[in-house]
């Protein structure tokens, strides 16, 4: 019982890109953190924050977190944040490089996945290096989709 416990509150899903898996072909996956000010981290204990439009950029040797949405938070009307201000991502050096050599050389982009609270309550983005699907792959992906519901739902009915 207490180890099921611990892992439901291993991760608090903040926000989730689910369009990314659809739109990319998610390639290779990273955990990084998130520079955030005060009021930033009040909004997203909350639950309030949108990555769907999101993207990372690589520029002077950083990672930033481009165009997310963290809303302001109504208590704290003198100190608040910029809803959509860039924010810088917490990853090695090795990492940087290696995401920034993936998104210059082979076209890949950095799209964030998943963002949640950890165990130890820092908050998260998980970052995927990924490449654009074509109109083809992304009909292929939805074709599969309705089969494995349909697969699924005649298995319920005779099974």
């Amino acid at each position: 019982m207490a180890s099921s416990r611990k892992e439901q509150t291993a991760r608090k899903l903040i926000a989730d890109n689910r369009k990314a898996r659809f739109n990319y072909e998610i390639k290779d996956v990273v955990e990084a953190g998130l520079v955030l000010r005060g009021t930033e981290v009040k909004s997203l204990r909350n639950g309030q924050a949108n990555i769907a439009e999101s993207y990372a950029s690589f520029e002077d040797g950083e990672m930033w977190l481009i165009n997310s949405h963290i809303p302001e938070y109504l208590e704290a009307n003198r100190f608040n944040h910029d809803p959509r201000r860039r924010r810088k991502l917490l990853l090695s050096k090795r990492e940087i490089a290696r995401m920034a050599s993936a998104t210059d050389r082979e076209g890949m982009t950095i799209v964030p996945l998943k963002l949640y609270f950890n165990d130890r309550g820092m908050a998260k983005l998980e970052v995927a290096i990924a490449r654009g699907k074509k109109m083809v792959d992304k009909r292929e992906t939805e074709k599969k989709r309705d089969w494995d519901r349909q697969k699924a739902r005649l298995l319920r009915e005779h099974g």
